[in-house]
């Protein structure tokens, strides 16, 4: 357990940051699960509206620092082209 008062700040800030990081990281999973809801049922339309509602949430969590950039981008290109192949 943290023994100074600096280290002790340091654990409460901690767990604020945890909690927000993972109420953002829940909220990019909802719109990604969308995406891929939309995808499986093979309508177009609601895929392609998910993906441009879910593609600046994930972009949003690479600038707060819950995604690394790369990783995003991969999400994202991925996406893409499931929903592209949607015939």
């Amino acid at each position: 357990m943290a023994n100074t008062p600096q280290a002790k700040k340091r654990a409460r800030q901690l767990e604020r940051r945890t909690a927000i990081n993972k109420t953002r990281r829940s909220r990019i999973r909802t719109f990604l699960r969308k995406v891929e809801e939309a995808i499986e049922s093979g309508d177009k339309e609601a895929a392609t509206a998910a993906f441009r509602a879910a593609q600046p949430e994930l972009m949003r969590g690479v600038t707060k620092g819950i995604f690394h950039k790369n990783t995003a981008s991969r999400k994202v290109s991925r996406l893409a082209s499931r929903v592209k192949s949607i015939s």
